[in-house]
C-alpha cells in the first residue's frame, strides 16, 4: 500500500505550526485518530475532528485529499490556553487565593473554567474540578508525574527518601511502595482493630470528665489526641499517655510533628525561594525538622535492639507489634528486607498523616452529626439496629455492615475532606480534556473540593445528604469525580487504615455520647495548613443515658 503523508495541526493554533504526519498501514478514520492522538500529546477521551480553511472533513478521503494544513478539532472546538487572573507584581495572586482558599477557588473555577493558572510568589500552578483532567494527571504514566520541582507545595520539603514528599520516578519510591503498603493492608487492618477498640474506649475517661464537668471543648485539638494515641500505639508502638485525663498534654513528638508542618505549610505557601531564607519560618521548619527527626531517630535505634524474626512481606503486618516493627523484620521473595536509611523519615511520613488525617476527619465528623438536622438521630438507631451496645467487640465485618454510617462518612469526605490539593506535574507538553494546552514541567492540583461539588456532575452539590450515595446518579457518576483519597500510583496507601480506624472510633464515640455544636459561630478553616481542619468547632459530648428502641422488623 502506498505510504500516504499529510499535514496536521491543532484548530485554534496557527496553520504554519502543522506539521507533516505519515499514515500507517491501516488507513481509516479511527486509525488516524489514535495516531493524531499520539503524535499531539491529546489525553483523555477527546473526540476528534478535521476542518480545512473553509469546512468540516468527514472521511478519511476528505482528509487525505485536502490541499492545505488539516485542522484537528477537539470535541468539536480548539485547543485553548489555561488564563486565570493577571495578579500584582511580585506578590502575584497570593492575595486573590487566600485567606480563603476554598472559597477562591470556587470564585475562579465559575470564572475561568475547569481549569485555571495562579502564580503565586512566582510559583505558577494549575487547579482543575474537571474529573476528567483529574484522571489524566493522577493515571500519571505518559502525561504525568509526581515530581516535586521548584513549583510544586510540597517543594520546601521534598525528601527523596520519603514516599509521600519524594518524587515517583526514583528507586527509593519503588522500594518504599513495595514494603510500606502491605503494612495498611485490609489484612493488617483486622489485625489493627482490637488496638483501635482499645484506644477508643480509653478515651471515654476524658469525654465521660468533660461531660462531668459541663464542658465544651474544641473537637481538632482532642480528635488529634484520640487519633495520635492510636497511631502512636500502631506505627511506633508507644503510649503516648495523652488519654488519662482532659488536660493531658500532647506527647512532645505529636508537638514536634506539628510544629513541623505548621512552619513547612506557611513557608510553602510563599514560594521556593522563600524557603531558603537564613531566619524566620523557613530557619523554624529546618530546626523543627532536624528534631522531629532526632526524636523519631531515637526510637528506630530503640525498635533495633528488640527486633524479632523475619516475617515474609505481606503476613508481616499480622505478627508485628507496630508499623516500625514490621518495616524492621519483613523481607521480600528475594529475602531482601527494607532499607534502614530509608526507615527514619517514612516513619515520620506514616505518623504524621496517619494521625493528621485521621484527626480531622473525625472532626468534621462530629461537625456533620452535630449540624445536620437529623444525621445523628440515624446513625445511633443504625447501630442499635445492628445490635450494637457497649460490650460488641468491632470487626471489618461489621464495620462494613453499616451502611448509613459508610454513607455518612462518604458524604462527609465529599463536602469537608481533609486532603484538599494533590499536584502532579507535566513531563510533556499534553492537550487535556476540554482541548486545554498544559506546559511541560507544570504543576496540576486536582482540587479536591471542586471535583466533590462541580454542579455539572452532583444534584445540589451543597447539600449534606447521606442518601444520595444510594442513587444510581452517583453510582453512575464519572470516574474522578469523588477523590478524598486521591487515585492512580500516588494514591494515599493508608485509607484502609484511616477508613478502618473512623468506622471503629466513631460508632463508639456515637454509641456513648449524644455531640451537640456549641455556640452559633460559624466554624472557620486555617487555609494555610497542610490539611482543611475546623479551628473553632467547639462541640458538647452528653453522655448517653437512653438509646432508641430497635426498628420493628416487617
Amino acid at each position: 500500500m502506498m505510504s500516504l503523508t499529510q499535514s496536521f495541526h491543532l484548530f485554534g493554533d496557527d496553520p504554519s505550526t502543522a506539521k507533516s504526519v505519515q499514515l500507517g498501514e491501516k488507513q481509516d478514520l479511527v486509525a488516524l485518530k489514535k495516531l493524531l492522538v499520539n503524535a499531539f500529546r491529546i489525553a483523555g477521551k477527546q473526540e476528534l475532528g478535521f476542518q480545512d480553511s473553509k469546512q468540516a472533513l468527514e472521511t478519511f478521503e476528505d482528509v487525505i485529499s485536502s490541499s492545505g494544513p488539516v485542522g484537528i478539532t477537539l470535541d468539536g472546538g480548539r485547543v485553548k490556553k489555561i488564563d486565570g487572573p493577571a495578579g500584582l507584581p511580585i506578590v502575584g495572586n497570593y492575595y486573590e487565593y487566600f485567606p480563603d482558599t476554598i472559597g477562591n477557588r470556587g470564585r475562579l473555577f465559575k470564572k475561568y473554567g475547569s481549569i485555571f493558572k495562579l502564580t503565586n510568589m512566582g510559583q505558577p500552578i494549575h487547579f482543575t474540578n474537571d474529573p476528567a483532567i483529574a484522571m489524566v494527571a493522577m493515571a500519571e504514566g505518559q502525561y504525568f508525574t509526581k515530581k516535586i520541582n521548584s513549583v510544586h507545595p510540597l517543594f520546601t520539603t521534598k525528601d527523596n527518601t520519603a514516599l509521600f514528599i519524594g518524587d515517583t520516578e526514583t528507586e527509593n519510591w519503588s522500594l518504599s511502595h513495595k514494603f510500606i503498603p502491605p503494612s495498611m493492608s485490609p489484612k493488617a487492618v483486622r489485625h489493627y482493630t482490637p488496638k483501635m477498640q482499645a484506644c477508643v474506649r480509653q478515651s471515654f475517661k476524658v469525654f465521660d470528665q468533660l461531660d462531668e464537668e459541663n464542658i465544651s471543648f474544641n473537637a481538632t485539638p482532642y480528635m488529634l489526641k484520640l487519633a495520635s494515641a492510636f497511631i502512636g500505639d500502631v506505627v511506633l508502638g508507644m503510649d503516648f499517655g495523652q488519654l488519662e485525663s482532659k488536660d493531658s498534654p500532647l506527647h512532645p513528638l505529636i508537638e514536634q510533628i506539628f510544629s513541623w508542618l505548621a512552619a513547612f505549610q506557611r513557608v510553602s505557601t510563599k514560594g521556593g525561594w522563600y524557603a531558603s531564607l537564613p531566619f524566620g519560618d523557613p530557619k523554624l521548619m529546618r530546626d523543627n525538622r532536624a528534631k522531629l527527626w532526632a526524636m523519631l531517630g531515637e526510637q528506630v535505634d530503640v525498635a533495633r535492639q528488640d527486633i524479632g524474626p523475619d516475617l515474609p512481606l505481606h503476613d508481616a503486618a499480622l505478627e508485628a507489634k507496630s508499623i516500625l516493627d514490621y518495616l524492621l523484620r519483613a523481607v521480600d521473595k528475594e529475602g531482601k528486607k527494607y532499607p534502614v536509611e530509608l526507615l527514619y523519615s517514612n516513619i515520620v511520613i506514616v505518623a504524621a498523616a496517619g494521625f493528621l488525617t485521621t484527626a480531622t476527619l473525625l472532626s468534621w465528623l462530629l461537625y456533620s452529626m452535630s449540624v445536620y438536622p437529623g444525621v445523628q438521630d440515624r446513625l445511633i438507631q443504625e447501630l442499635v439496629d445492628h445490635g450494637i451496645n457497649e460490650n460488641t467487640v468491632w470487626t471489618p465485618e461489621l464495620s462494613n455492615s453499616l451502611p448509613y454510617l459508610t454513607n455518612f462518612i462518604k458524604e462527609t469526605q465529599r463536602l469537608h475532606n481533609p486532603a484538599h490539593q494533590p499536584a502532579r506535574t507535566s513531563k510533556k507538553e499534553v492537550i487535556l480534556p476540554g482541548g486545554y494546552r498544559l506546559p511541560a514541567e507544570q504543576c496540576l492540583v486536582s482540587s479536591l473540593y471542586d471535583l466533590h461539588t462541580n454542579p455539572k456532575v452532583w444534584e445540589n452539590p451543597q447539600r449534606f445528604d447521606p442518601d444520595r450515595w444510594d442513587t444510581e446518579a452517583v453510582k453512575n457518576r464519572p470516574q474522578g469525580s469523588y477523590l478524598p483519597f486521591a487515585t492512580g500510583p500516588r494514591g494515599c496507601i493508608g485509607f484502609n487504615l484511616t477508613l478502618g480506624e473512623v468506622k471503629v472510633l466513631l460508632p463508639e464515640l456515637v454509641y456513648r455520647y449524644e455531640f451537640l455544636k456549641d455556640g452559633d459561630e460559624p466554624v472557620q478553616y486555617d487555609p494555610e495548613f497542610l490539611v482543611i481542619k475546623p479551628l473553632n468547632f467547639y462541640v458538647r459530648a452528653k453522655k448517653r443515658t437512653h438509646w432508641p428502641e430497635p426498628t420493628a422488623k416487617a
